[in-house]
């Protein structure tokens, strides 16, 4: 979690409290919010790869969550919430200058001499009706293209 730029597997010297986050876990190792036990470590080694894969993902889910319910009973003092928030700017600011910036695009100049192009002759009205023609073939063969669904390209699953 954290930067859109950053990634779980980086490995940075970080700041010990960087990582700490603002609200502290009210009871890490209780139940979950919904009322279902935690799967426990001692299952059978008999399960499946999809099961194994299914527990670290509700793992990874449980310990990404925010429970905001608890964010009023975590009283933070004034101060500590100024450092947060003054630690967090300068490492916004430090992150924000190591990317590169980019410049705003201009529009192209077709030319160094619009008063000339201006002042030229106009197109021929046959090149008009032939660019006509075409774009309106275009539009055609778009237009009858159709897609035959073989299979579902959206498959739904159940969590348990």
């Amino acid at each position: 979690m954290g930067c859109c730029y950053s990634s779980e597997n980086e490995t940075t010297e970080q700041d010990p409290d960087e990582r700490k986050p603002l609200i502290p876990h009210p009871n890490p190792v209780s139940k979950p919010p919904n009322g279902t036990d935690w799967i426990t470590t001692s299952v059978p080694s008999a399960r499946t790869d999809e099961q194994a894969l299914l527990t670290s993902i509700l793992t990874k889910t449980a310990q990404n969550i925010i429970d905001v319910s608890a964010a009023d009973s975590v009283m933070m003092e004034q101060h500590e919430y100024m450092d947060k928030a003054r630690q967090y700017s300068t490492k916004l600011a430090v992150l924000s200058n190591s990317l590169p910036q980019k410049k705003a695009l201009t529009l192209p100049s077709l030319t160094s001499q619009p008063h000339q192009v201006l002042a030229s002759d106009l197109v021929p009205y046959s090149d008009v009706q032939q660019v006509s023609k075409i774009a309106a073939y275009a539009y055609s063969a778009i237009s009858q293209i159709k897609v035959d669904a073989k299979e579902e390209l959206v498959v739904q699953f159940a969590i348990p």
